[in-house]
């Protein structure tokens, strides 16, 4: 039973950090795709990373679309918490590149997962409320665009058919299962530990 309290609290704690990385890398991406600053839920991201960040950009300074104190930040959380969750469950000393390792495949599943949730919320936005003003929706729709406008030239709407966000789909999966895939099994660690 204590065994089983003790795996369930590393879990939760594993989660509740993954879903800060979460936002710390939706911090990252908005950036990137210099979606409103100004928004409510810019806003809310931002105050809620900024005590991690902003020490950080002291040294890494952002390039205009490139905040590299945020995906920084996003490392080194998630590779501590690797590192503190491995010693709290036992497993002692691992090794330090694998954790980096583990860490970067962290980061980078973090961001295929905000970029797949992004899209499904586009899809749907597109079929209930196409013509939505709500800040999220919006936020929602700059987040993509920088993903989906190189698609749209290649692929463009076929009447009111956009085809687009499938191909995007297919390219975050095969992102995820081969890159991603690939790095957490060359860290050499739990698997949990890695994903989102």
């Amino acid at each position: 039973m204590g065994s089983q309290m003790g795996s369930a609290g590393l879990m939760l704690v594993n989660t509740l950090i993954n879903v800060y990385l979460f936002v710390l890398m939706l911090r990252f991406l908005l950036q990137f795709s210099r979606a409103d600053y100004y928004n409510p839920v810019s806003q809310a991201v931002i105050r809620a990373t900024r005590p991690v960040v902003a020490p950080l950009q002291r040294i890494f300074r952002p390039r205009g679309r490139f905040d590299p104190a945020s995906l920084v930040a996003g490392l080194l959380i998630k590779g501590i918490t690797i590192f503190v969750l491995l010693k709290l469950a036992g497993i002692g000393m691992p090794p330090i590149q694998g954790v980096l390792v583990a860490a970067l495949a962290g980061v980078l599943s973090a961001i295929l997962d905000i970029y797949f949730f992004a899209l499904i919320i586009m899809i749907i936005l597109s079929w209930v409320a196409p013509q939505a003003s709500h800040p999220g929706a919006i936020l929602v729709h700059q987040l993509v665009e920088p993903i989906m406008a190189p698609v749209r030239k290649v692929i463009p709407p076929l009447g009111m058919i956009d085809l687009s966000p499938i191909v995007v789909f297919i390219a975050i999966s095969l992102f995820d299962s081969l890159i991603v895939g690939a790095l957490a099994r060359a860290a050499g660690l739990p698997g949990i530990l890695v994903g989102f």
